[in-house]
């Protein structure tokens, strides 16, 4: 092996040389990189920015005019008033607070939101649009999205507008919303909309209409969403409204409210068309208390009992207690199987008695009289509510005849005459049924031009056990019948108020009158001459407005299919 010293130096230009220097390529690659460094930094500046700026942007200035609200407990009264959409016209310029259900909601773009806000019968439309300060991007993304029927309070001051705004029933103004909280959401979804419910037939027979159709059962099975409808508010103020008109009407003339029982011991009617609910049970035993007692126990040995089918017998008592003129509004039941377009199994019954001086038609006219307020006070205070009612249930007017002449009063015979001059076979005409009665309305119209009449003295045979035969002819009856648009609305009579004879006239109609032994006592003691009538409420409605079926003039409508909601 040679020894390492051996080795020659390296040449004195090697010895002297420094580190070699970065090549050109290298020095190009390291000014790509710097110049990639610089770009990335000046990016991610930039980014940071506008992450900055975005940041900034998405700050929500308006987060306390918007939002749910706690739910209300009663934590604190505040005192605040709320405002009523019908009473925004003229009032521009106005701040105001409401509280209302969406009816409808529509954004445009994401800076501006139309809302259509419903209070029972009227509406107004809602405007949201983005206002520095004061209306943010969130808050109208937010307004936009709250389901319809939800209830809101809103906030805002009343503008007007250039052009009627048509799908508001108050059109002349809107109003520019500052605040707008949730009350109360839905959960789940709707069965149908209150506008599709709202809708006239008409418009969804339209060829080129592409409308729901909401079919009855399918409102009655949903009642509560039917129940807002416009049309539905009011159909159900003028129900109220005829509550009202008939116990002012009777009140004036001396009438006295009474609320009768409606739990009875004996069918008032006849046992086939009574509802028989079971009742307390006991032992029939004897007691020092009296004959009271005893037939207290009486009845709970029976251990039955059934719903009234009208307060007639409580009616009369009172008259013989003299009360001298009575009224009541209560509900009426009626077992009877009867699937038709006017027949409820339980319906609001309008009754009133009253004592007679000379001669039942004193209770007729009273009662004629009566109609005779209803329908001007319909007409004259509530003629908002019917034009609402007729845009989905459009109708000519209901007619009934004014002046010296009166009202049109009719015989049980003249009404026959007048069906048998229209081709009706006279021997189809002991009882006149419902096809004949609107055939018979239909002819009354064509010749009064009247919707409303009143027929006189029907067949002793066709009437309750408790009504008084004609004085000249035991055949007929002093009774009498109302009728609107060809559809009876009021039955009624003079009643017996002789003790014999209403005994015999029971046993002729099958009735046992030991079995309604305190009814027949009050007459036994002595009772002045009476007579009264039984209105149903829901149908004077259905009639008057023309809604066509029964169940669209009763809140919860009962019959023979039908025991909720």
């Amino acid at each position: 092996m040679a020894d390492a010293t051996n080795n020659p130096p390296p040449p004195q230009d090697q010895q002297d040389a420094g580190p070699a220097g970065p090549s050109k390529s290298e020095l190009k690659k390291r000014a790509k990189q710097e110049e990639k460094d610089r770009k990335a930094a000046e990016k991610a500046a930039r980014q940071a920015e506008l992450a900055q700026q975005q940041a900034t942007a998405e700050v929500d200035f308006a987060t306390e005019n918007y939002g749910a609200l706690p739910l209300n407990q009663s934590q604190s009264r505040p005192g605040r008033t709320r405002d009523q959409i019908s009473t925004f016209s003229g009032r521009a310029g106005e701040t105001v607070l409401f509280r209302a259900r969406v009816h409808t909601s529509r954004a445009q773009g994401n800076k501006m939101c139309f809302l259509n806000l419903r209070q029972r019968t009227e509406s107004v439309q809602g405007l949201l649009i983005v206002t520095p300060e004061k209306v943010s991007k969130q808050m109208v993304k937010w307004t936009a999205s709250i389901a319809a029927e939800s209830i809101v309070l809103v906030e805002g001051v009343i503008e007007k507008v250039q052009e009627t705004i048509k799908s508001a029933s108050v059109g002349d103004v809107e109003v520019h919303i500052s605040k707008v909280h949730l009350i109360s959401g839905i959960e789940g979804r709707l069965p149908f909309s209150v506008d599709d419910a709202n809708r006239p037939d008409s418009d969804v027979q339209s060829a080129d209409a592409q409308f729901n159709r909401v079919l009855l059962e399918t409102r009655l099975n949903n009642r509560v969403i039917d129940l807002r409808t416009q049309t539905n508010q009011a159909i159900f103020r003028l129900q109220g409204a005829i509550g009202d008109l008939f116990r002012d009407h009777l009140s004036a003339n001396g009438f006295l409210e009474i609320h009768s029982p409606k739990l009875q011991g004996a069918a008032t009617e006849s046992g086939a068309s009574v509802f028989k609910v079971s009742y307390f049970k006991g032992s029939n035993q004897s007691s020092s208390s009296g004959d009271l007692y005893t037939l207290a126990n009486y009845r709970m040995v029976i251990g039955s009992a059934f719903l009234a089918q009208s307060p007639q017998l409580a009616k009369q008592m009172a008259i013989a207690a003299d009360f001298e003129r009575v009224y009541e509004i209560g509900p009426v039941f009626r077992a009877e199987d009867s699937n038709t377009h006017r027949h409820l199994t339980e319906f609001m019954g309008l009754d009133l008695e009253m004592t007679i001086e000379e001669h039942y038609h004193e209770v007729m006219d009273m009662l004629d009289g009566l109609f005779l307020s209803i329908f001007r006070g319909l007409r004259q205070k509530y003629a908002k509510e019917i034009e609402v009612v007729g845009k989905q249930f459009p109708a000519e007017e209901f007619k009934w005849r004014e002046g010296p002449e009166g009202t049109l009063k009719l015989t049980f015979k003249d009404a026959v005459d007048l069906l048998v001059a229209d081709g009706v076979p006279r021997e189809d005409l002991d009882d006149i049924n419902t096809e004949n009665e609107k055939r018979l309305g239909r002819i009354i119209k064509a010749k009064y031009d009247i919707d409303y009449y009143i027929i006189d003295k029907f067949p002793m045979a066709l009437r309750p056990f408790y009504t008084m035969p004609d004085p000249e002819d035991p055949t007929l009856s002093n009774s009498y019948d109302f009728f609107m648009r060809g559809e009876e609305i009021l039955s009624g009579a003079q009643r017996i108020h002789d003790p014999a004879l209403l005994c015999e006239k029971m046993r002729s109609k099958g009735v046992d009158p030991d079995s309604m032994k305190p009814y027949v006592d009050a007459f036994r003691m002595g009772c002045a001459p009476h007579g009264g009538g039984g209105i149903g409420l829901e149908r004077v409605l259905m009639l008057f407005l023309k809604l066509n079926n029964i169940r669209r003039a009763s809140l919860f409508p009962r019959d023979p299919k039908r025991l909720e909601p």
